[in-house]
Protein backbone atom coordinates (compact mmCIF):
# COMPACT_ATOMS: atom_id res chain seq x y z
CA UNK A 1 0.00 0.00 0.00
CA UNK A 2 1.26 3.50 -1.01
CA UNK A 3 1.90 6.00 2.11
CA UNK A 4 2.01 9.22 0.86
CA UNK A 5 -0.64 11.62 0.28
CA UNK A 6 -0.03 11.83 -3.46
CA UNK A 7 -0.78 8.77 -4.81
CA UNK A 8 -3.67 9.03 -2.22
CA UNK A 9 -5.24 11.66 -3.85
CA UNK A 10 -4.55 9.87 -7.59
CA UNK A 11 -6.30 6.86 -6.21
CA UNK A 12 -9.10 8.87 -5.16
CA UNK A 13 -9.72 10.86 -7.98
CA UNK A 14 -9.63 7.91 -10.19
CA UNK A 15 -12.25 6.01 -8.56
CA UNK A 16 -14.37 9.51 -7.95
CA UNK A 17 -13.09 12.25 -9.95
CA UNK A 18 -15.87 14.74 -9.42
CA UNK A 19 -14.40 14.47 -5.43
CA UNK A 20 -10.96 15.95 -6.57
CA UNK A 21 -11.25 19.70 -7.75
CA UNK A 22 -7.94 21.23 -9.22
CA UNK A 23 -8.36 25.36 -8.71
CA UNK A 24 -5.64 26.29 -11.43
CA UNK A 25 -6.49 29.85 -10.91
CA UNK A 26 -4.71 32.04 -8.71
CA UNK A 27 -5.91 32.19 -5.18
CA UNK A 28 -4.73 34.47 -1.80
CA UNK A 29 -3.36 32.55 1.14
CA UNK A 30 -5.53 35.41 3.41
CA UNK A 31 -8.84 33.76 3.65
CA UNK A 32 -9.46 33.23 0.53
CA UNK A 33 -9.10 29.40 0.96
CA UNK A 34 -11.08 28.81 3.91
CA UNK A 35 -13.59 31.07 2.04
CA UNK A 36 -13.58 28.45 -1.12
CA UNK A 37 -13.99 25.28 1.73
CA UNK A 38 -17.38 27.35 3.08
CA UNK A 39 -18.69 27.66 -0.08
CA UNK A 40 -18.15 24.20 -1.18
CA UNK A 41 -19.84 23.05 2.32
CA UNK A 42 -22.46 25.48 1.70
CA UNK A 43 -23.92 23.03 -1.35
CA UNK A 44 -22.76 20.16 0.81
CA UNK A 45 -19.85 18.83 -0.66
CA UNK A 46 -16.56 18.04 0.64
CA UNK A 47 -14.31 17.44 -2.23
CA UNK A 48 -10.21 17.39 -1.89
CA UNK A 49 -9.08 20.81 -3.07
CA UNK A 50 -5.56 20.92 -4.76
CA UNK A 51 -4.84 25.34 -5.17
CA UNK A 52 -2.68 25.15 -8.07
CA UNK A 53 -1.29 29.18 -7.33
CA UNK A 54 -1.11 30.30 -4.27
CA UNK A 55 -0.22 34.01 -5.22
CA UNK A 56 3.32 34.90 -3.61
CA UNK A 57 4.27 31.00 -3.67
CA UNK A 58 5.40 28.62 -5.45
CA UNK A 59 4.18 25.69 -2.99
CA UNK A 60 0.77 24.09 -3.84
CA UNK A 61 -1.86 23.91 -1.30
CA UNK A 62 -3.96 20.85 -0.76
CA UNK A 63 -6.90 20.76 1.72
CA UNK A 64 -9.89 19.27 2.65
CA UNK A 65 -8.05 15.59 2.46
CA UNK A 66 -9.84 14.48 5.56
CA UNK A 67 -13.46 16.36 5.56
CA UNK A 68 -15.60 13.41 4.50
CA UNK A 69 -16.14 9.92 5.49
CA UNK A 70 -16.11 8.73 1.98
CA UNK A 71 -12.45 10.15 1.72
CA UNK A 72 -11.94 7.93 4.85
CA UNK A 73 -13.74 5.05 3.93
CA UNK A 74 -11.37 4.84 0.85
CA UNK A 75 -8.51 5.45 2.78
CA UNK A 76 -9.25 2.16 4.75
CA UNK A 77 -10.36 0.42 1.43
CA UNK A 78 -14.22 -0.30 3.40
CA UNK A 79 -17.49 1.22 2.22
CA UNK A 80 -18.66 3.75 4.08
CA UNK A 81 -21.21 2.41 6.53
CA UNK A 82 -18.38 -0.07 7.48
CA UNK A 83 -16.31 3.38 8.22
CA UNK A 84 -16.16 3.55 12.24
CA UNK A 85 -16.32 -0.64 12.80
CA UNK A 86 -13.09 -1.04 10.85
CA UNK A 87 -11.53 1.83 12.31
CA UNK A 88 -12.31 0.55 15.83
CA UNK A 89 -10.96 -3.09 14.41
CA UNK A 90 -8.03 -1.93 13.61
CA UNK A 91 -6.94 0.25 16.17
CA UNK A 92 -6.78 -3.29 18.37
CA UNK A 93 -3.86 -4.21 16.04
CA UNK A 94 -0.81 -1.89 16.41
CA UNK A 95 2.06 -2.72 14.13
CA UNK A 96 5.36 -1.24 14.75
CA UNK A 97 6.47 0.96 12.82
CA UNK A 98 10.34 0.47 10.14
CA UNK A 99 12.60 3.01 9.38
CA UNK A 100 13.69 3.62 5.61
CA UNK A 101 17.07 5.94 4.33
CA UNK A 102 16.62 9.15 2.39
CA UNK A 103 13.52 9.61 2.27
CA UNK A 104 11.69 12.30 -0.26
CA UNK A 105 11.56 15.24 2.22
CA UNK A 106 15.48 15.24 2.57
CA UNK A 107 15.89 16.79 -0.86
CA UNK A 108 16.00 20.10 0.15
CA UNK A 109 17.22 20.99 3.49
CA UNK A 110 17.34 24.36 4.72
CA UNK A 111 19.12 25.66 7.77
CA UNK A 112 20.79 29.33 9.10
CA UNK A 113 19.62 32.16 7.15
CA UNK A 114 17.77 30.06 4.40
CA UNK A 115 15.20 28.78 7.25
CA UNK A 116 12.36 31.24 6.55
CA UNK A 117 8.65 29.72 7.85
CA UNK A 118 7.36 33.00 5.41
CA UNK A 119 8.25 30.76 2.59
CA UNK A 120 5.93 28.82 3.40
CA UNK A 121 2.16 29.45 2.54
CA UNK A 122 0.90 29.71 5.81
CA UNK A 123 -2.94 30.48 5.11
CA UNK A 124 -4.96 33.20 7.19
CA UNK A 125 -7.88 31.81 7.71
CA UNK A 126 -10.90 33.95 9.14
CA UNK A 127 -10.74 37.73 9.69
CA UNK A 128 -10.46 38.05 13.37
CA UNK A 129 -7.52 35.28 14.30
CA UNK A 130 -4.22 36.52 15.51
CA UNK A 131 -2.09 35.60 12.09
CA UNK A 132 -1.59 33.12 9.91
CA UNK A 133 -1.72 29.51 11.07
CA UNK A 134 -0.22 26.07 10.33
CA UNK A 135 -3.16 24.02 11.19
CA UNK A 136 -2.43 20.29 9.55
CA UNK A 137 1.07 20.23 11.31
CA UNK A 138 1.37 16.76 12.43
CA UNK A 139 3.74 17.09 15.86
CA UNK A 140 6.19 14.74 16.43
CA UNK A 141 8.01 14.28 19.94
CA UNK A 142 9.02 11.58 22.19
CA UNK A 143 8.54 10.83 25.85
CA UNK A 144 11.12 12.04 28.04
CA UNK A 145 10.71 8.94 31.00
CA UNK A 146 9.79 6.23 28.55
CA UNK A 147 10.60 6.69 24.55
CA UNK A 148 7.38 6.20 23.57
CA UNK A 149 6.40 8.57 20.80
CA UNK A 150 3.57 10.42 19.92
CA UNK A 151 1.97 12.80 17.31
CA UNK A 152 -1.02 14.65 16.92
CA UNK A 153 -2.42 17.67 15.64
CA UNK A 154 -2.04 21.46 17.36
CA UNK A 155 -2.15 24.80 16.00
CA UNK A 156 1.02 26.75 15.35
CA UNK A 157 0.76 30.68 14.86
CA UNK A 158 3.35 31.85 12.45
CA UNK A 159 5.36 34.63 14.86
CA UNK A 160 8.81 35.19 13.02
CA UNK A 161 11.47 33.70 10.60
CA UNK A 162 11.76 30.68 13.31
CA UNK A 163 9.53 31.09 15.62
CA UNK A 164 5.39 29.88 16.14
CA UNK A 165 3.17 29.95 19.12
CA UNK A 166 2.19 26.42 19.89
CA UNK A 167 -0.67 25.33 22.16
CA UNK A 168 -1.17 21.94 23.69
CA UNK A 169 -4.87 22.71 25.14
CA UNK A 170 -5.86 19.08 24.71
CA UNK A 171 -4.05 18.17 27.72
CA UNK A 172 -3.00 14.66 26.05
CA UNK A 173 0.18 13.05 25.34
CA UNK A 174 2.28 16.03 24.22
CA UNK A 175 1.37 18.44 26.83
CA UNK A 176 2.46 15.74 29.15
CA UNK A 177 5.48 15.20 27.61
CA UNK A 178 6.49 19.14 27.73
CA UNK A 179 5.91 19.36 31.04
CA UNK A 180 7.87 16.12 31.63
CA UNK A 181 10.82 17.93 29.70
CA UNK A 182 10.38 21.42 31.25
CA UNK A 183 10.83 19.67 34.49
CA UNK A 184 14.00 18.92 33.72
CA UNK A 185 14.61 22.35 32.72
CA UNK A 186 15.24 20.61 28.95
CA UNK A 187 13.56 21.84 25.45
CA UNK A 188 11.26 19.14 23.95
CA UNK A 189 12.83 18.31 20.75
CA UNK A 190 9.93 17.80 18.26
CA UNK A 191 8.97 17.73 14.39
CA UNK A 192 5.98 18.94 12.49
CA UNK A 193 4.99 16.74 9.76
CA UNK A 194 2.74 18.18 6.38
CA UNK A 195 1.48 16.63 3.85
CA UNK A 196 0.37 13.05 4.82
CA UNK A 197 -2.23 9.89 3.97
CA UNK A 198 -4.93 9.85 5.73
CA UNK A 199 -4.23 6.70 7.72
CA UNK A 200 -1.31 8.78 9.51
CA UNK A 201 -3.61 11.35 10.16
CA UNK A 202 -7.01 8.94 11.65
CA UNK A 203 -3.81 7.13 13.19
CA UNK A 204 -2.44 10.13 15.60
CA UNK A 205 -5.94 11.06 16.75
CA UNK A 206 -6.52 7.76 18.47
CA UNK A 207 -5.78 6.64 22.52
CA UNK A 208 -3.78 4.28 22.54
CA UNK A 209 -2.27 2.64 25.80
CA UNK A 210 0.68 4.66 27.36
CA UNK A 211 3.30 2.23 26.77
CA UNK A 212 1.64 2.22 22.89
CA UNK A 213 3.26 4.58 20.30
CA UNK A 214 0.98 5.94 17.84
CA UNK A 215 3.30 5.28 14.77
CA UNK A 216 1.88 1.71 15.44
CA UNK A 217 -1.44 2.65 15.53
CA UNK A 218 -0.81 3.90 12.10
CA UNK A 219 0.62 0.46 11.07
CA UNK A 220 -2.60 -1.25 12.02
CA UNK A 221 -5.00 1.53 10.68
CA UNK A 222 -2.49 0.31 7.41
CA UNK A 223 -2.05 -2.84 7.25
CA UNK A 224 1.44 -2.92 7.44
CA UNK A 225 4.65 -1.54 9.17
CA UNK A 226 4.64 2.54 8.54
CA UNK A 227 7.57 3.86 6.91
CA UNK A 228 9.29 6.55 9.05
CA UNK A 229 12.80 8.19 8.54
CA UNK A 230 15.50 10.02 10.94
CA UNK A 231 15.16 14.21 10.86
CA UNK A 232 17.63 16.06 9.51
CA UNK A 233 18.75 17.91 12.82
CA UNK A 234 17.14 16.39 15.67
CA UNK A 235 17.33 12.45 16.92
CA UNK A 236 13.42 12.12 15.96
CA UNK A 237 11.73 9.66 13.41
CA UNK A 238 8.85 10.93 10.95
CA UNK A 239 6.72 9.66 8.34
CA UNK A 240 8.78 9.18 5.81
CA UNK A 241 6.58 9.76 2.77
CA UNK A 242 5.55 13.17 4.42
CA UNK A 243 5.84 16.55 2.30
CA UNK A 244 7.43 18.97 4.43
CA UNK A 245 9.16 18.49 8.02
CA UNK A 246 9.53 21.62 10.63
CA UNK A 247 12.41 20.06 13.06
CA UNK A 248 12.34 22.15 16.18
CA UNK A 249 11.79 22.58 19.81
CA UNK A 250 9.41 23.57 22.54
CA UNK A 251 11.48 26.14 24.53
CA UNK A 252 11.02 25.31 28.41
CA UNK A 253 9.88 27.76 30.83
CA UNK A 254 8.71 30.30 28.09
CA UNK A 255 5.09 31.44 26.97
CA UNK A 256 4.13 34.18 24.59
CA UNK A 257 0.60 35.01 23.82
CA UNK A 258 -0.91 33.03 21.00
CA UNK A 259 -4.32 33.27 19.67
CA UNK A 260 -7.25 34.02 18.86
CA UNK A 261 -7.75 31.62 16.51
CA UNK A 262 -11.37 30.12 15.02
CA UNK A 263 -11.61 26.66 16.77
CA UNK A 264 -13.68 23.27 16.38
CA UNK A 265 -16.45 24.78 18.46
CA UNK A 266 -17.24 27.48 15.99
CA UNK A 267 -15.62 30.58 17.95
CA UNK A 268 -12.87 32.14 18.03
CA UNK A 269 -10.76 30.89 20.94
CA UNK A 270 -8.31 33.45 23.11
CA UNK A 271 -7.70 30.05 25.42
CA UNK A 272 -4.57 28.77 24.82
CA UNK A 273 -1.42 27.26 26.60
CA UNK A 274 0.91 29.71 25.18
CA UNK A 275 4.37 27.16 24.43
CA UNK A 276 6.61 28.64 22.45
CA UNK A 277 8.21 26.49 19.30
CA UNK A 278 11.22 27.53 17.10
CA UNK A 279 12.71 25.75 14.14
CA UNK A 280 16.28 24.62 13.45
CA UNK A 281 15.47 23.10 9.86
CA UNK A 282 12.93 22.75 7.29
CA UNK A 283 13.23 19.66 5.28
CA UNK A 284 11.12 18.72 1.80
CA UNK A 285 10.37 17.60 -1.04
CA UNK A 286 11.98 18.69 -4.18
CA UNK A 287 8.53 20.41 -5.52
CA UNK A 288 6.55 19.67 -2.15
CA UNK A 289 2.39 20.58 -1.48
CA UNK A 290 1.70 22.21 1.29
CA UNK A 291 -1.13 20.64 3.47
CA UNK A 292 -4.12 22.87 5.27
CA UNK A 293 -6.70 21.54 7.24
CA UNK A 294 -9.75 24.42 7.35
CA UNK A 295 -10.72 25.91 10.59
CA UNK A 296 -13.63 26.35 12.49
CA UNK A 297 -16.36 23.59 11.77
CA UNK A 298 -14.88 22.67 8.94
CA UNK A 299 -15.43 19.50 7.75
CA UNK A 300 -11.58 18.50 7.17
CA UNK A 301 -10.67 20.09 10.76
CA UNK A 302 -13.84 18.06 12.85
CA UNK A 303 -15.02 14.90 10.69
CA UNK A 304 -12.22 12.57 11.44
CA UNK A 305 -12.74 14.11 15.13
CA UNK A 306 -15.77 12.24 15.22
CA UNK A 307 -14.59 9.09 14.02
CA UNK A 308 -11.94 8.60 16.21
CA UNK A 309 -14.43 8.90 18.85
CA UNK A 310 -16.84 6.64 17.57
CA UNK A 311 -14.49 3.91 16.92
CA UNK A 312 -13.36 4.67 21.02
CA UNK A 313 -16.65 4.85 22.34
CA UNK A 314 -17.75 1.30 20.57
CA UNK A 315 -14.46 -0.41 21.91
CA UNK A 316 -14.82 0.46 25.28
CA UNK A 317 -18.66 -0.35 25.21
CA UNK A 318 -18.50 -3.56 23.86
CA UNK A 319 -16.08 -4.65 26.45
CA UNK A 320 -19.44 -4.35 28.87
CA UNK A 321 -22.59 -4.02 26.49
CA UNK A 322 -23.23 -7.22 24.41
CA UNK A 323 -25.14 -5.18 21.83
CA UNK A 324 -23.81 -2.32 20.72
CA UNK A 325 -25.77 -1.33 17.74
CA UNK A 326 -24.65 2.23 16.59
CA UNK A 327 -22.37 4.90 17.59
CA UNK A 328 -22.18 8.54 16.65
CA UNK A 329 -20.85 11.48 17.03
CA UNK A 330 -22.45 14.46 15.09
CA UNK A 331 -20.75 17.16 13.26
CA UNK A 332 -23.45 19.63 14.70
CA UNK A 333 -21.54 18.32 18.41
CA UNK A 334 -18.51 19.51 16.54
CA UNK A 335 -17.50 15.85 16.69
CA UNK A 336 -16.31 16.00 19.85
CA UNK A 337 -19.30 17.47 22.58
CA UNK A 338 -21.94 14.76 21.70
CA UNK A 339 -22.28 11.33 21.30
CA UNK A 340 -25.58 8.90 20.16
CA UNK A 341 -25.47 5.43 21.24
CA UNK A 342 -28.37 2.77 20.03
CA UNK A 343 -27.80 -0.53 22.00
CA UNK A 344 -30.31 -3.69 22.08
CA UNK A 345 -31.39 -3.76 25.52
CA UNK A 346 -31.01 -7.36 27.08
CA UNK A 347 -30.87 -5.92 31.16
CA UNK A 348 -32.68 -3.62 33.52
CA UNK A 349 -30.77 -0.67 33.74
CA UNK A 350 -28.72 -1.33 30.37
CA UNK A 351 -29.30 1.97 28.86
CA UNK A 352 -28.16 4.29 32.13
CA UNK A 353 -25.15 1.94 32.28
CA UNK A 354 -23.97 3.06 28.74
CA UNK A 355 -23.85 6.85 30.31
CA UNK A 356 -20.82 7.32 32.42
CA UNK A 357 -19.07 4.07 29.97
CA UNK A 358 -19.26 6.55 27.36
CA UNK A 359 -18.40 10.05 29.23
CA UNK A 360 -15.31 8.24 30.35
CA UNK A 361 -14.06 7.12 27.19
CA UNK A 362 -12.96 11.18 26.44
CA UNK A 363 -12.68 14.35 28.09
CA UNK A 364 -14.50 16.69 25.55
CA UNK A 365 -17.79 14.09 25.84
CA UNK A 366 -20.72 16.20 28.01
CA UNK A 367 -23.82 14.93 26.15
CA UNK A 368 -24.78 11.15 25.52
CA UNK A 369 -28.40 10.25 23.93
CA UNK A 370 -28.70 6.79 24.30
CA UNK A 371 -31.70 5.18 22.09
CA UNK A 372 -33.08 1.86 21.17
CA UNK A 373 -31.38 -0.31 17.88
CA UNK A 374 -34.51 0.86 16.12
CA UNK A 375 -33.66 4.23 15.58
CA UNK A 376 -30.48 5.52 13.22
CA UNK A 377 -27.68 7.63 15.41
CA UNK A 378 -27.08 8.46 12.16
CA UNK A 379 -30.29 10.33 11.46
CA UNK A 380 -30.25 13.01 13.53
CA UNK A 381 -34.07 13.54 13.30
CA UNK A 382 -34.17 9.88 14.15
CA UNK A 383 -32.25 10.41 17.53
CA UNK A 384 -34.53 13.42 18.65
CA UNK A 385 -37.62 11.74 17.77
CA UNK A 386 -36.96 9.38 20.49
CA UNK A 387 -36.03 11.81 23.06
CA UNK A 388 -39.04 13.21 22.16
CA UNK A 389 -41.23 10.09 22.47
CA UNK A 390 -39.16 8.19 24.90
CA UNK A 391 -37.74 10.26 27.50
CA UNK A 392 -39.02 11.51 30.58
CA UNK A 393 -37.32 14.46 31.84
CA UNK A 394 -37.73 13.24 36.09
CA UNK A 395 -37.04 9.68 35.37
CA UNK A 396 -34.31 9.69 31.85
CA UNK A 397 -31.55 12.75 32.83
CA UNK A 398 -28.38 11.79 34.49
CA UNK A 399 -26.25 14.83 35.01
CA UNK A 400 -22.60 15.32 36.26
CA UNK A 401 -21.40 18.12 37.81
CA UNK A 402 -17.75 19.67 38.32
CA UNK A 403 -16.32 17.60 35.59
CA UNK A 404 -12.82 17.63 33.34
CA UNK A 405 -13.85 19.09 30.07
CA UNK A 406 -12.85 21.12 27.04
CA UNK A 407 -10.15 23.76 27.82
CA UNK A 408 -11.79 25.23 24.11
CA UNK A 409 -15.71 24.75 25.06
CA UNK A 410 -16.76 28.33 25.20
CA UNK A 411 -19.26 27.19 28.16
CA UNK A 412 -17.17 25.72 30.40
CA UNK A 413 -15.17 27.76 32.75
CA UNK A 414 -11.50 28.93 31.77
CA UNK A 415 -9.98 25.87 33.59
CA UNK A 416 -12.13 23.47 31.32
CA UNK A 417 -14.43 22.26 33.91
CA UNK A 418 -17.92 21.31 32.93
CA UNK A 419 -21.52 19.41 33.75
CA UNK A 420 -22.71 16.59 31.28
CA UNK A 421 -25.30 15.29 29.99
CA UNK A 422 -26.71 11.64 29.62
CA UNK A 423 -30.26 11.30 28.41
CA UNK A 424 -31.50 7.90 28.47
CA UNK A 425 -34.31 8.07 25.11
CA UNK A 426 -34.87 4.42 25.08
CA UNK A 427 -37.91 2.21 25.87
CA UNK A 428 -38.97 1.34 29.42
CA UNK A 429 -36.88 -2.20 29.55
CA UNK A 430 -39.99 -5.14 30.13
CA UNK A 431 -42.82 -2.66 29.82
CA UNK A 432 -45.60 -2.34 27.30
CA UNK A 433 -44.77 0.15 24.50
CA UNK A 434 -46.18 2.24 21.80
CA UNK A 435 -45.60 0.32 18.59
CA UNK A 436 -43.07 1.66 16.14
CA UNK A 437 -44.50 2.27 12.21
CA UNK A 438 -42.66 0.30 10.25
CA UNK A 439 -42.99 0.00 6.27
CA UNK A 440 -42.39 -3.43 4.34
CA UNK A 441 -39.18 -3.37 3.29
CA UNK A 442 -40.30 -4.46 -0.07
CA UNK A 443 -42.48 -1.46 -0.63
CA UNK A 444 -39.76 0.65 0.10
CA UNK A 445 -37.45 -1.29 -2.41
CA UNK A 446 -40.42 -0.68 -5.07
CA UNK A 447 -40.60 3.44 -4.19
CA UNK A 448 -37.11 3.80 -4.17
CA UNK A 449 -36.87 2.24 -7.58
CA UNK A 450 -39.87 4.53 -8.60
CA UNK A 451 -38.54 7.41 -7.41
CA UNK A 452 -35.11 6.97 -9.36
CA UNK A 453 -37.35 6.00 -12.22
CA UNK A 454 -38.83 9.66 -12.15
CA UNK A 455 -35.47 11.80 -11.80
CA UNK A 456 -34.83 11.35 -8.22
Amino acid sequence: MHQDLRSFISAYASAFPAEVVHVREPISADYEIMALVLEYERRRRFPILVLEQVRGFDVPIVCNVIASRRALAFALGVPEAQLALEYSRRLKDPIKPVTVGDPPFRRRVLTGPELDLARLPIPAYFPGDAGRYLTAGMLVARDPDTGVETEGYHRFQLKGRDRMGVSLHSRRRMFEYQRRAEARGQPLPCAIALGLHPLVSMGSLAYPPADVGKFEVVGGLLGQPLEVAPCTSIDLHVPAAAEIVIEGEILPGVREPEGPFGEFTGYFSRRSTEHVFVARAIAMRERPWFQSIGSGRAGDHITTLGLVREAEIHNALSRVIPNVAGVHVPLSGTSSFTAYVAIKQGRPGEAKHVIPIVLGVDHYLKLVIVVDDDVDVFDESDVMWAVATRMQADRDLVVIGGSLGAMLDPSADDRGVTAKLGIDATRPFGEPFGEKLVMDPARMAWARALVERLGG
